[in-house]
């Protein structure tokens, strides 16, 4: 069993113009390796990076934010443009002024790190893309004239809100679909940073609300990440999921990536893991962590 890198976290606020963005620090940064930004998911956090950071080599420094809407940040109102919520890690990246980083983005976290490298390209040394959710050009063409959904008929804002506690969320999810093939230590993870207490005081609710979480899957269309990818201009690995016919608009079983996506890059690489789902990190960190490590030496 690879041991553990067993460097805690802490917790950071950071004033933007719009609000506090909470990021997280495992470790410092050290001279002879890059560090690490790991951006989370849509309706996720940032501590849901704990299990991957504890299989990473000693001495790795790492920052993963909260971004907005989600974890502890500031709740906007709408989560309807992901170059918006992208936008708020520039003024990470300037503050720490650190050098180079290795990026590493799940799902809308890929794409917003695509477009923090596509901005600010000193700054990275690489990136690691995990399932980004960044379709074929078709899509977005389509998008340009669609009309935008409201969030309160999606699926997502009816999602359960209240919890007693992390244990009973956690209990709840553990026997449930896709849960219930995470490594159980990332769903605890998953479950203790993502609920704060409710208004009230007599329990707890998500915190990334459902509603909130309703309009980033609409906003999905709303930037093109495509033209940024171009401008990247440091290696890119995209790592994709299994792939097969989608059933459901929101089908994590499998990679919601466009196949081609690498190409666009102009020094990209996809990976391919077919043993797993969307949810790659979650299903196995270690193993995630490993090929993170490959691209600090």
């Amino acid at each position: 069993m690879t041991p553990l890198n067993k460097v805690f976290a802490v917790e950071h606020q950071l004033a933007l113009s719009n609000g506090t963005l909470c990021w997280f620090e495992w470790g410092s940064p050290q001279p002879d390796r890059p560090s690490l930004l790991l951006v989370h998911a849509t309706g996720f956090h940032a501590r849901c990076w704990d299990r991957v950071v504890a299989h990473l080599p000693a001495g790795a420094h790492v920052i993963a934010p909260d971004l907005r809407g989600h974890g502890r940040s500031f709740r906007p109102a709408s989560l309807n443009n992901w170059a918006d919520i992208a936008d708020d890690l520039l003024p990470l990246i300037d503050e720490l002024a650190l050098g180079p980083l290795v990026g590493v983005g799940h799902s809308m976290g890929g794409v917003c790190v695509v477009r923090a490298a596509a901005t600010r390209p000193e700054r990275f040394a690489s990136l690691v893309l995990v399932d980004p959710v960044m379709m074929a050009p078709d899509y977005y063409a389509a998008q340009r004239d669609a009309t935008p959904g409201d969030p309160a008929d999606h699926f997502v804002s009816k999602r359960r809100n209240q919890w007693d506690s992390a244990d009973d969320m956690c209990a709840r999810f553990a026997a449930r679909d896709p849960y219930d093939k995470w490594d159980a230590a990332v769903l605890a993870d998953y479950c203790r940073w993502g609920l704060l207490p409710d208004p009230a005081g007599t329990g707890f609710e998500l915190a990334c609300p459902p509603m909130l979480e309703a309009s980033a899957y609409l906003g999905s269309g709303a930037f093109d990440p495509l033209a940024a990818a171009a401008q990247v201009t440091c290696p890119v690995t995209v790592l994709r999921a299994r792939t097969a016919e989608r059933t459901a608009r929101l089908d994590f079983s499998i990679s919601p990536t466009w196949p081609d996506v690498a190409a666009i890059f102009p020094d990209g690489r996809d990976e391919q893991w077919s043993d797993c789902s969307h949810f790659i990190p979650m299903e196995q960190p270690a193993r995630f962590a490993a090929l993170i490590a490959a691209t600090l030496r």
